[in-house]
Protein backbone atom coordinates (compact mmCIF):
# COMPACT_ATOMS: atom_id res chain seq x y z
CA UNK A 1 0.00 0.00 0.00
CA UNK A 2 1.57 3.26 -1.04
CA UNK A 3 1.64 6.12 1.62
CA UNK A 4 1.36 9.78 1.40
CA UNK A 5 5.02 10.99 2.68
CA UNK A 6 7.03 7.81 1.17
CA UNK A 7 9.54 9.04 -1.33
CA UNK A 8 7.60 9.24 -5.04
CA UNK A 9 4.83 9.67 -3.04
CA UNK A 10 2.83 12.90 -3.32
CA UNK A 11 0.60 13.87 0.04
CA UNK A 12 -2.67 14.70 -1.02
CA UNK A 13 -4.06 18.00 0.23
CA UNK A 14 -7.56 19.39 0.34
CA UNK A 15 -7.69 23.43 0.44
CA UNK A 16 -10.63 25.69 1.75
CA UNK A 17 -11.34 28.77 0.70
CA UNK A 18 -14.68 31.46 0.38
CA UNK A 19 -13.41 34.11 -2.28
CA UNK A 20 -10.60 35.06 -4.91
CA UNK A 21 -7.96 31.59 -3.79
CA UNK A 22 -4.98 33.13 -4.61
CA UNK A 23 -3.21 31.61 -2.39
CA UNK A 24 -5.44 28.33 -3.16
CA UNK A 25 -3.48 29.12 -6.81
CA UNK A 26 -0.68 29.62 -5.33
CA UNK A 27 -0.62 26.33 -3.69
CA UNK A 28 -2.12 24.47 -7.13
CA UNK A 29 0.89 26.41 -9.01
CA UNK A 30 3.85 25.24 -7.50
CA UNK A 31 2.16 21.47 -6.87
CA UNK A 32 2.76 21.46 -10.71
CA UNK A 33 6.54 21.04 -10.49
CA UNK A 34 7.39 17.80 -10.35
CA UNK A 35 9.67 17.83 -7.67
CA UNK A 36 6.43 19.09 -5.47
CA UNK A 37 5.93 16.66 -2.71
CA UNK A 38 1.88 17.46 -2.77
CA UNK A 39 -0.98 17.67 -5.01
CA UNK A 40 -4.25 19.53 -4.60
CA UNK A 41 -6.98 16.68 -4.74
CA UNK A 42 -9.76 19.22 -3.94
CA UNK A 43 -10.99 22.86 -3.32
CA UNK A 44 -14.01 22.85 -1.21
CA UNK A 45 -15.86 26.22 -0.27
CA UNK A 46 -18.37 27.61 2.03
CA UNK A 47 -19.43 30.16 -0.93
CA UNK A 48 -20.97 28.59 -4.01
CA UNK A 49 -19.95 31.91 -5.72
CA UNK A 50 -16.33 31.85 -4.52
CA UNK A 51 -14.03 32.85 -7.32
CA UNK A 52 -11.24 30.49 -6.48
CA UNK A 53 -13.53 27.49 -7.82
CA UNK A 54 -13.08 28.35 -11.33
CA UNK A 55 -9.47 28.12 -11.11
CA UNK A 56 -9.77 24.86 -9.48
CA UNK A 57 -12.02 23.75 -11.85
CA UNK A 58 -9.91 25.41 -15.09
CA UNK A 59 -6.81 23.02 -13.92
CA UNK A 60 -8.65 20.18 -13.35
CA UNK A 61 -8.91 20.07 -9.54
CA UNK A 62 -11.75 18.60 -7.79
CA UNK A 63 -14.48 20.65 -6.09
CA UNK A 64 -17.04 21.25 -3.97
CA UNK A 65 -19.53 24.07 -2.31
CA UNK A 66 -22.47 24.38 -0.49
CA UNK A 67 -23.41 27.76 1.08
CA UNK A 68 -22.86 27.41 5.33
CA UNK A 69 -25.93 29.80 5.78
CA UNK A 70 -28.93 28.07 8.38
CA UNK A 71 -26.68 24.99 9.00
CA UNK A 72 -25.53 24.37 12.52
CA UNK A 73 -21.70 24.79 12.86
CA UNK A 74 -21.01 21.12 13.75
CA UNK A 75 -23.05 19.85 11.22
CA UNK A 76 -21.43 21.76 8.41
CA UNK A 77 -18.24 20.75 9.24
CA UNK A 78 -19.29 17.27 9.17
CA UNK A 79 -20.29 17.70 5.36
CA UNK A 80 -17.22 18.84 5.01
CA UNK A 81 -15.23 16.65 6.66
CA UNK A 82 -16.83 13.90 4.60
CA UNK A 83 -16.12 15.47 1.24
CA UNK A 84 -12.03 15.58 1.91
CA UNK A 85 -12.55 11.66 3.43
CA UNK A 86 -14.00 11.65 -0.15
CA UNK A 87 -10.93 12.69 -1.51
CA UNK A 88 -8.47 10.70 0.50
CA UNK A 89 -7.15 14.30 1.73
CA UNK A 90 -4.05 13.46 3.92
CA UNK A 91 -3.57 17.59 4.72
CA UNK A 92 -5.95 20.94 4.84
CA UNK A 93 -4.73 24.19 3.47
CA UNK A 94 -6.83 26.74 5.26
CA UNK A 95 -6.94 29.78 2.18
CA UNK A 96 -9.05 32.73 2.63
CA UNK A 97 -11.27 30.18 4.32
CA UNK A 98 -13.58 32.38 6.55
CA UNK A 99 -15.24 29.95 9.16
CA UNK A 100 -14.09 29.61 12.69
CA UNK A 101 -14.11 26.24 12.29
CA UNK A 102 -15.70 23.24 15.05
CA UNK A 103 -13.36 21.97 17.64
CA UNK A 104 -14.06 18.62 16.57
CA UNK A 105 -13.30 18.87 12.85
CA UNK A 106 -9.93 20.48 14.28
CA UNK A 107 -9.49 17.37 16.02
CA UNK A 108 -10.19 15.15 13.02
CA UNK A 109 -7.88 16.87 11.52
CA UNK A 110 -5.08 17.60 14.39
CA UNK A 111 -1.39 17.96 13.38
CA UNK A 112 -2.24 17.90 9.62
CA UNK A 113 -3.93 21.14 9.02
CA UNK A 114 -2.48 24.52 8.22
CA UNK A 115 -3.51 28.28 8.22
CA UNK A 116 -1.99 31.20 6.13
CA UNK A 117 -2.86 34.18 8.72
CA UNK A 118 -1.97 38.07 7.23
CA UNK A 119 -0.37 39.36 10.31
CA UNK A 120 3.14 38.17 12.45
CA UNK A 121 1.96 36.27 14.62
CA UNK A 122 0.93 36.11 17.59
CA UNK A 123 0.25 39.56 16.62
CA UNK A 124 -3.34 40.97 15.49
CA UNK A 125 -4.80 37.59 15.69
CA UNK A 126 -8.24 37.64 13.65
CA UNK A 127 -10.05 39.96 11.34
CA UNK A 128 -8.79 43.37 10.47
CA UNK A 129 -4.79 42.62 10.50
CA UNK A 130 -3.75 45.47 8.41
CA UNK A 131 -6.05 48.24 9.69
CA UNK A 132 -4.88 47.40 12.93
CA UNK A 133 -0.88 47.30 12.28
CA UNK A 134 -1.41 50.58 10.78
CA UNK A 135 -3.13 52.32 13.57
CA UNK A 136 -0.37 51.04 15.77
CA UNK A 137 1.75 53.11 14.12
CA UNK A 138 3.95 49.22 13.03
CA UNK A 139 6.86 49.65 10.66
CA UNK A 140 6.33 45.59 9.94
CA UNK A 141 3.44 43.75 8.97
CA UNK A 142 3.59 40.58 7.17
CA UNK A 143 2.30 37.00 6.93
CA UNK A 144 2.81 33.73 8.74
CA UNK A 145 1.95 30.02 8.22
CA UNK A 146 0.70 28.20 11.33
CA UNK A 147 -0.36 24.41 12.30
CA UNK A 148 -4.25 25.07 13.13
CA UNK A 149 -5.78 24.60 16.67
CA UNK A 150 -9.00 24.92 18.59
CA UNK A 151 -7.99 29.13 19.12
CA UNK A 152 -8.20 31.56 16.44
CA UNK A 153 -5.19 31.84 15.04
CA UNK A 154 -3.30 30.18 18.17
CA UNK A 155 -1.83 27.49 16.46
CA UNK A 156 2.27 26.94 16.63
CA UNK A 157 3.76 29.07 13.57
CA UNK A 158 5.45 26.72 11.14
CA UNK A 159 7.11 30.29 9.09
CA UNK A 160 6.62 34.03 8.80
CA UNK A 161 7.49 36.73 6.43
CA UNK A 162 7.62 40.27 7.38
CA UNK A 163 6.44 42.50 4.82
CA UNK A 164 7.39 46.65 5.53
CA UNK A 165 4.42 49.12 5.83
CA UNK A 166 5.21 52.15 3.79
CA UNK A 167 4.64 55.50 4.73
CA UNK A 168 1.04 56.32 3.66
CA UNK A 169 -0.27 52.58 3.75
CA UNK A 170 -3.37 51.91 3.09
CA UNK A 171 -5.53 48.63 4.30
CA UNK A 172 -5.98 47.78 0.52
CA UNK A 173 -1.52 48.88 -0.54
CA UNK A 174 -0.23 47.06 2.47
CA UNK A 175 -2.47 43.92 1.26
CA UNK A 176 -1.64 43.85 -1.82
CA UNK A 177 2.15 43.49 -0.62
CA UNK A 178 1.78 41.12 2.02
CA UNK A 179 -0.76 38.62 -0.69
CA UNK A 180 2.17 38.28 -2.68
CA UNK A 181 4.30 37.92 0.16
CA UNK A 182 1.87 34.97 1.19
CA UNK A 183 1.90 33.63 -2.48
CA UNK A 184 5.96 33.00 -2.08
CA UNK A 185 5.42 32.04 1.58
CA UNK A 186 2.57 29.36 1.80
CA UNK A 187 3.91 26.79 -0.77
CA UNK A 188 7.29 26.09 0.44
CA UNK A 189 6.24 25.67 3.76
CA UNK A 190 3.40 23.32 3.02
CA UNK A 191 5.82 21.30 1.62
CA UNK A 192 8.29 21.25 4.42
CA UNK A 193 5.56 20.65 6.34
CA UNK A 194 4.20 17.34 4.94
CA UNK A 195 7.47 16.23 4.14
CA UNK A 196 8.68 16.77 7.85
CA UNK A 197 7.59 12.78 9.02
CA UNK A 198 10.53 11.69 6.86
CA UNK A 199 13.25 14.65 8.34
CA UNK A 200 15.58 12.83 10.55
CA UNK A 201 15.90 15.90 12.32
CA UNK A 202 12.33 16.26 13.16
CA UNK A 203 12.27 12.23 13.56
CA UNK A 204 15.11 12.22 16.04
CA UNK A 205 13.22 15.30 18.09
CA UNK A 206 10.21 13.16 18.05
CA UNK A 207 11.94 10.10 19.28
CA UNK A 208 14.18 12.17 22.21
CA UNK A 209 10.98 13.77 23.83
CA UNK A 210 9.27 10.63 24.21
CA UNK A 211 12.84 8.74 25.17
CA UNK A 212 13.66 11.34 27.72
CA UNK A 213 10.30 11.29 29.35
CA UNK A 214 11.01 8.25 30.56
CA UNK A 215 11.86 7.49 34.51
CA UNK A 216 15.80 8.40 34.77
CA UNK A 217 16.86 8.01 30.96
CA UNK A 218 19.55 9.96 29.78
CA UNK A 219 21.16 9.96 26.10
CA UNK A 220 24.31 9.17 24.76
CA UNK A 221 26.19 8.76 21.33
CA UNK A 222 26.85 5.06 20.18
CA UNK A 223 27.95 3.27 17.14
CA UNK A 224 27.57 6.94 15.79
CA UNK A 225 23.84 6.92 16.52
CA UNK A 226 21.83 8.87 19.41
CA UNK A 227 20.85 6.01 22.29
CA UNK A 228 18.62 6.04 25.51
CA UNK A 229 19.27 4.64 28.27
CA UNK A 230 18.72 4.32 32.04
CA UNK A 231 21.46 6.61 33.62
CA UNK A 232 24.21 4.17 34.44
CA UNK A 233 22.08 1.06 33.53
CA UNK A 234 21.31 -0.31 30.26
CA UNK A 235 20.23 1.05 26.95
CA UNK A 236 16.49 0.60 25.75
CA UNK A 237 16.49 2.28 22.26
CA UNK A 238 18.83 3.16 19.25
CA UNK A 239 17.87 6.19 16.83
CA UNK A 240 19.48 5.04 13.51
CA UNK A 241 19.58 7.65 10.79
CA UNK A 242 21.12 5.34 6.94
CA UNK A 243 23.11 2.88 9.67
CA UNK A 244 25.94 1.17 7.67
CA UNK A 245 24.04 2.71 4.36
CA UNK A 246 21.05 0.66 4.93
CA UNK A 247 18.95 3.70 3.58
CA UNK A 248 16.61 3.63 6.33
CA UNK A 249 15.48 6.23 9.50
CA UNK A 250 14.14 3.77 12.30
CA UNK A 251 14.07 3.35 16.36
CA UNK A 252 15.73 0.24 17.39
CA UNK A 253 13.79 -1.07 20.75
CA UNK A 254 14.30 -3.94 22.63
CA UNK A 255 11.60 -7.01 22.15
CA UNK A 256 11.13 -10.52 23.82
CA UNK A 257 13.28 -12.75 21.28
CA UNK A 258 13.30 -13.91 17.56
CA UNK A 259 9.75 -15.31 17.76
CA UNK A 260 8.02 -11.60 18.30
CA UNK A 261 10.65 -9.81 15.85
CA UNK A 262 9.50 -12.68 13.32
CA UNK A 263 6.33 -11.96 13.91
CA UNK A 264 6.44 -8.12 13.50
CA UNK A 265 8.27 -8.59 10.11
CA UNK A 266 5.58 -10.90 9.08
CA UNK A 267 2.76 -8.86 10.27
CA UNK A 268 4.12 -5.13 7.86
CA UNK A 269 7.58 -5.56 6.32
CA UNK A 270 7.85 -2.38 5.07
CA UNK A 271 7.85 -1.23 8.64
CA UNK A 272 9.98 -4.10 11.08
CA UNK A 273 13.54 -5.27 10.45
CA UNK A 274 16.28 -7.10 11.99
CA UNK A 275 18.80 -4.56 12.69
CA UNK A 276 21.98 -6.11 11.22
CA UNK A 277 24.43 -6.48 14.62
CA UNK A 278 22.10 -6.40 16.92
CA UNK A 279 20.47 -9.74 16.49
CA UNK A 280 17.07 -11.38 17.54
CA UNK A 281 16.28 -9.41 21.03
CA UNK A 282 15.72 -5.70 18.69
CA UNK A 283 13.19 -4.91 16.35
CA UNK A 284 14.11 -1.96 14.12
CA UNK A 285 10.77 0.13 13.28
CA UNK A 286 10.89 2.31 10.36
CA UNK A 287 9.68 6.06 10.91
CA UNK A 288 10.19 7.20 7.59
CA UNK A 289 7.47 5.98 5.87
CA UNK A 290 5.21 9.11 6.40
CA UNK A 291 2.47 7.30 8.66
CA UNK A 292 4.26 7.14 11.64
CA UNK A 293 1.98 6.37 14.87
CA UNK A 294 3.68 8.29 17.64
CA UNK A 295 1.21 6.92 20.37
CA UNK A 296 2.65 3.42 19.08
CA UNK A 297 6.36 4.56 18.96
CA UNK A 298 5.67 6.15 22.85
CA UNK A 299 4.50 2.55 24.05
CA UNK A 300 7.11 0.80 22.24
CA UNK A 301 9.58 3.23 23.96
CA UNK A 302 8.33 2.83 27.47
CA UNK A 303 8.11 -1.40 26.89
CA UNK A 304 11.59 -1.64 25.83
CA UNK A 305 12.16 0.32 28.95
CA UNK A 306 10.62 -1.68 31.14
CA UNK A 307 12.71 -4.56 29.92
CA UNK A 308 15.73 -3.29 31.27
CA UNK A 309 15.03 -1.33 33.92
CA UNK A 310 15.90 -2.40 37.38
CA UNK A 311 12.62 -3.97 39.32
CA UNK A 312 12.63 -1.23 41.99
CA UNK A 313 12.66 1.27 38.98
CA UNK A 314 9.91 -0.61 36.88
CA UNK A 315 7.90 -1.01 39.42
CA UNK A 316 7.54 2.51 40.71
CA UNK A 317 6.83 3.23 36.91
CA UNK A 318 3.75 0.64 37.21
CA UNK A 319 2.52 2.29 40.72
CA UNK A 320 2.61 5.72 38.85
CA UNK A 321 0.33 4.47 35.93
CA UNK A 322 -2.29 3.06 38.16
CA UNK A 323 -2.86 6.51 39.78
Amino acid sequence: MLRAGRIGVKAKVAVLISGAGTNMAALLYAAKAADCPYEIVLVASNNPDAPGLAIAEAEGIATWSLSHKGMARDAFDALVDAELRKAKADFVALAGYMRILSDDFVARWAGKMLNIHPSLLPRYKGLDTHQRAIDAGDKIGGCSVHIVTPGVDDGPVLAQTPVAILPGDTVETLAARVRIAEHQLYPPTLAAFVTRERSPDYLRARVRDLAMALPEADEVLSHGMPCFGIVKGKKFAYFTEDHHGDGKIALLVKISGAEEQAMLIELDEDRYYRPAYFGDGWVGIRLDLGDTDWDAIGEWLRKSWLAVAPKKLGGLMAVAEDF
